[in-house]
């Protein structure tokens, strides 16, 4: 094996997990300045989201179908909670499991973030060509399925 020259520089737009972390904090910042009238962090939305396409979910489970960790999750959701968007309800077969549901509160929360998650999507999107775009999200959606038991948090879309 070659050896690499301690003077040779490193070309951080070449590793592509560099380039991804990069993404991400682009994206955060793209959401934070387009939603941040509703007081939502991406996780925080992302969970709600969740919770709202399939009531009655458990946190273990929405902490799976959204690839994070149920720990950090827990807080996640108290905050949602405290703000009156989600509502805990123990689940009738299982005393201590929690049920989460969307509040109204939480309903209409969804509805007025919507167009600035769009808007997100859009901005992160637009450099790209329409098929490029389609072509992006295709293998983006290729490497995290094909990367996804490497995660700290795993999705498991139920």
């Amino acid at each position: 094996m070659n050896q690499r020259d301690a003077a040779d520089p490193i070309d951080l737009a070449t590793l592509p997990g560099h380039q991804i972390r990069r993404l991400q904090q682009i994206a955060v910042g793209l959401f934070m300045d387009e939603a941040s009238a509703f007081d939502l962090t991406p996780v925080q939305f992302a969970a709600l989201a969740g919770v709202a396409n399939q009531p009655g979910i458990d946190q273990r489970t929405l902490a799976r179908s959204i690839g994070f960790d149920t720990s950090t999750l827990g807080g996640v959701i108290d905050r949602l909670e405290r703000r009156g968007l989600i509502g805990r309800h123990t689940a009738p077969e299982d005393r201590r499991v929690r049920r989460l549901v969307v509040t109204d509160a939480g309903t209409a929360l969804l509805g007025q973030v919507m167009p600035a998650v769009r808007q997100v999507q859009h901005r992160i999107l637009d450099p790209l060509s329409p098929s490029q775009q389609r072509r992006f999200m295709d293998l983006l959606n290729r490497l995290v399925a094909a990367n996804n038991d490497a995660s700290r948090a795993p999705s498991h879309r139920d």
